[in-house]
């Protein structure tokens, strides 16, 4: 294996040099350092990252902790994550919980300090703050990135998305196109992470003055099979609703899912509004509306603000940055009601509703 001796040998210079170039500090010539490149190709020399972590006492990596690695959110955030962590020199460790919560404080305890020099934690309905205020406590870096109510921080710096204008903007589409009774399907429970979305939502529609109440909406879990599940009863409870809002994207799948079972033709008798906008949503038949959220900014942000921490652990950071507004994606799963005469309230939907949870495949 080729050494940082025989680079610096070869180039002229010394090893001191050499790592200054590579790790892209210092004062250095660009003559000298184009001969330190030439020299790095030629004998196709690769750092020792183990070695350099043991040497300066850290490692040169960063921590992302998610809820699951299954919702195709979590992957595409992380890979805006590691890009932005990539350009600045470090490499990203993937932390997936399985939503369990002591699996989360295992995670913590691993890589606070000892794998990584900071950690960035999404948030969801199982963070727990006081292990990541005690982390943090322990000198280990911490940011919260995707909290949704930036009119709230929490006691930890953190990145914030407006999600509460989300809701609100999934809202007033459908009011616009002329929807008058709109159902809701949110993707936690009535406290959870997806609390501040549906807000949104509901203000915006008692705002318009249109009849909403508890009848009118379900709340369950991220994923499609919960998505499903609850427009199937949803809309056997209320079958005059010609839209629904949903929290998030995979639900809202679910709820397309659902439509199909009814024999119901989207967008003309039921129009399906998402939150998100995660790559699925414009790759799906129909496509689906859906209120953009910046993941990439969100990402670099909260990149920035951990390379803030550990670089000036005790210089003086505002709390929370706030990423741009979110966007509405107009697809082709809202449209104006149809003109027909819609249901009344006790005549059901064909084909007849299923209620049972369907085998995985």
């Amino acid at each position: 294996m080729t050494t940082l001796v025989e680079v610096a040998r070869l180039a002229g210079v010394t090893a001191a040099t050499v790592s200054n170039v590579l790790r892209e500090r210092g004062k250095v010539g660009a003559e000298t350092r184009k001969r330190v490149l030439e020299a790095v190709e030629t004998l196709g020399y690769r750092p020792n990252l183990m070695a350099r972590a043991l040497v300066e006492g850290k490692p040169s990596t960063i921590a992302l902790i998610v809820s699951s690695i299954a919702n195709p959110f979590y992957p595409e955030f992380a890979l805006e994550v590691e890009r932005a962590a990539r350009k600045l020199g470090y490499f990203l460790l993937v932390c997936n919980t399985n939503e369990d919560p002591q699996q989360e404080r295992a995670y913590l305890d691993a890589v606070g300090g000892a794998l990584a020099q900071g950690v960035i934690v999404m948030n969801a309905d199982f963070v727990q703050i006081d292990s990541l205020l005690a982390l943090r406590a322990r000198g280990v870096p911490v940011v919260l990135c995707m909290w949704e109510r930036p009119q709230a921080p929490p006691s930890l710096p953190c990145i914030a998305v407006d999600f509460y204008q989300a809701g609100v903007l999934a809202a007033e589409h459908l009011i616009k196109l002329g929807h008058r009774r709109i159902g809701a399907i949110v993707g936690s429970e009535p406290t959870g992470n997806h609390r501040w979305r549906y807000q949104g939502f509901k203000d915006t529609v008692e705002r318009a003055g249109l009849p909403f109440d508890d009848s009118q909406v379900r709340f369950g879990h991220d994923s499609i099979d919960d998505g499903r599940n609850a427009a199937h009863s949803l809309l056997a409870a209320v079958p005059d609703l010609t839209a629904v809002f949903v929290s998030n994207d995979l639900p809202a799948f679910g709820v397309l899912q659902a439509a199909a079972d009814l024999g119901l033709e989207v967008p003309r008798e039921l129009s399906v509004t998402g939150i998100t906008d995660i790559q699925l949503a414009h790759q799906m038949r129909p496509a689906l509306t859906t209120v953009a959220v910046p993941t990439a900014e969100a990402a670099s942000m909260a990149v920035d603000m951990l390379m803030d921490l550990i670089r000036h652990p005790k210089g003086a950071l505002p709390p929370q940055r706030v990423t741009a507004p979110p966007r509405l994606v107009v697809r082709a799963t809202s449209a104006k009601p149809d003109a027909r005469p819609a249901p009344a309230a006790d005549a059901p939907r064909r084909p007849q509703v299923r209620t049972s949870t369907p085998t995985p495949r």
